[in-house]
């Protein structure tokens, strides 16, 4: 049996009207797929319940690529390629040299992280030449604070009754869509 969902948008003035309003919603069991607001909210992402990020892990493997690469580029230059004796540091061995490299290793790790990060990040969130904005609301560029539910027909009542009574300034029924049963084919052998 296919069943209904419907994308329901409410809209605030404020966002302390808008938090509670994600409190109780998460509070009675429904998900809340996205919230759009004109400016950051500290904490929001734990009471909507995204879970936290991994660009970090993301950042310190970029960083080890890169202290990687400067380590291999100063190895190969100044101990395999073109030795040469500067300063009179020895140049038969890199670990010698180390301390003279630090400063190199630590611009080509930071290199690596911030742009690999700012591209990850892009790349990410689609923000790539021709993408369409994914905001559901221009107003919430500038003043306003919507929530954006994706719920099946028995949780709409009660999120539209919850947003209203939380101070929503506009509760839209933006649409709705069926959703097929997927079906598991059987083996008949």
């Amino acid at each position: 049996m296919a069943t209904h969902k419907h994308i329901i948008h409410g809209v605030f003035g404020d966002e302390v009207p808008m938090l509670e309003a994600c409190k109780k919603l998460r509070a009675s069991g429904i998900r809340i797929k996205d919230v759009y607001t004109p400016m950051p909210i500290h904490g929001i992402d734990a009471i909507i319940g995204v879970p936290r990020t991994r660009l970090a892990i993301c950042a310190f493997i970029y960083g080890l690529i890169g202290c990687g690469l400067a380590t291999l580029m100063m190895w190969y230059m100044m101990i395999s390629d073109w030795p040469t004796d500067i300063g009179g540091k020895p140049n038969w061995a890199y670990y010698f040299n180390v301390p003279a490299f630090i400063p190199i290793t630590f611009e080509s790790t930071v290199f690596c992280a911030a742009h690999g990060l700012a591209l990850t990040y892009l790349l990410r969130c689609f923000l790539v030449p021709g993408a369409r904005a994914k905001n559901p609301d221009s107003r919430t560029t500038d003043d306003k604070f919507l929530i954006d539910l994706d719920l099946n027909d028995e949780q709409s009542e009660k999120a539209q009754s919850i947003l209203k009574e939380n101070g929503a300034e506009e509760v839209n029924l933006k649409g709705s869509y069926v959703v097929e049963p997927k079906y598991i084919l059987e083996d008949t052998h």
